[in-house]
């Protein structure tokens, strides 16, 4: 027989690293926890925000990262420590730190098999795409998601996974994913999470692509730098196509003016995080010489993000829990249009517990501007999970 799901969800905007873990371990805390997963604000002192963590929670699984914003049972925040804690009986979870600096393929796609095999046989079934899924946090600025997320997923014959970028507040300085009472930089921390209840991986952006489009006519991928574009300074192209001055360039001009490309006949966004001062651009994302970007005009981002959450509802009904990664550049955009606490509001109306990243992971593919989750739903049979406390 099935046995319902617990969840516990918490915040703390406490700054005292204690203080905070104390707060959160006291929301989070049940018997036979299978995980726990936080976000932090990056101001935080990190070590002792470790040992405090460790301290309360012992032995038990716990993952996290440093972000860019915290979505919260209370809607978007900034500087506060949140997360969840999963517990049931026939739930499954089995977590690999994956090494990026240097990044070994084979070593990886072994580490994936492991994992896998950790899990073990259910019915005499392996794990598979029907009832476990995969959730991934990668240090953000190790430049390595594009390599990490096509091994990885090429590994977990089929499962879907979904991810996001640890962060720093667009302070682009350190970036730290935690795992095994530590935080670490150039890590990935892989979650394998196997349960009988429902759940949809999904993504959802809110732009299309118009006619306006460019070519990348040299570029260094290893560092996500593009230094020209149609055979100019890359920085002053781009600029002149969306109708600016390169002095005006800013984070809240790249999330405004977002760049796409088509892969598969579906388009992606590459988004662009910086202009340097040799006029170049670095891109969030991997990009390459002669790739063809279309620059994309913007929908409403409140409607498209509850249209996605309605297809959500369609397929599993109200959702238990939704791990969420929403990118840096759509946080910003939030703020600059004044729609952040509409935003939170339909976060929170749906159970998110996530934060801003650096970048999206979703299968195979690094993503930007995006939001993407996995959406936990109701026991089929009807039962509730129980202890929803926050």
């Amino acid at each position: 027989m099935s046995h319902p799901l617990s969840i516990r969800k918490g915040t703390s905007r406490q700054r005292d690293p204690e203080l905070a873990a104390g707060e959160l371990f006291a929301a989070l805390d049940q018997p036979a926890i299978k995980l726990v997963v936080f976000y932090c604000a990056a101001d935080y002192d990190l070590p002792a925000l470790a040992r405090a963590i460790r301290s309360r929670f012992g032995a038990t699984n716990v993952i996290g990262c440093t972000t860019a914003g915290e979505i919260t049972p209370a809607g978007y925040l900034a500087g506060s420590l949140t997360g969840f804690s999963l517990a049931a009986p026939t739930l499954d979870v089995a977590t690999q730190v994956i090494a990026l600096d240097p990044f070994d393929s084979l070593a990886a796609g072994n580490q994936v098999s492991r994992l896998l095999a950790q899990l073990g046989p259910r019915d005499e079934l392996p794990p598979s795409a029907t009832d476990t899924f995969a959730f991934l946090l990668i240090d953000g600025l190790a430049m390595q998601e594009e390599l990490v997320v096509s091994c990885v997923h090429k590994h977990l014959q089929g499962i879907e996974m979904v991810g996001g970028s640890a962060a720093d507040d667009a302070r682009f300085g350190a970036t730290h994913v935690y795992h095994d009472g530590e935080f670490h930089q150039n890590v990935a921390v892989l979650t394998l999470v196997r349960s009988d209840l429902p759940f949809m991986a999904f993504r959802t952006q809110h732009f299309t692509h118009s006619s306006t489009r460019m070519v990348v006519t040299k570029a260094d991928p290893a560092r996500r730098v593009v230094s020209e574009i149609n055979g100019r300074p890359a920085g002053r192209e781009f600029a002149r196509l969306v109708g600016l001055n390169i002095a005006e360039l800013t984070p809240l001009i790249f999330a405004t003016h977002p760049v796409v490309v088509r892969v598969g006949g579906q388009y992606f966004v590459r988004s662009i995080a910086k202009v340097n001062p040799d006029e170049s651009l670095t891109f969030f994302c991997a990009i390459d010489k002669g790739i063809v970007l279309t620059i994309a005009r913007g929908v409403d981002m409140v409607a498209n993000l509850q249209e996605a959450f309605d297809k959500v509802h369609a397929t599993l009904g109200q959702p238990l829990l939704v791990l969420g990664c929403d990118c840096i550049l759509r946080r910003m955009e939030t703020e600059r249009e004044g729609i952040k606490d509409k935003v939170g509001e339909i976060f929170a109306a749906n159970n998110v517990i996530g934060f801003a990243t650096y970048g999206e992971q979703f299968n195979s593919m690094h993503v930007n501007q995006t939001f993407t989750g996995i959406a936990i739903g109701q026991p089929a049979n009807g039962t509730r999970a129980s202890g929803q406390r926050s």
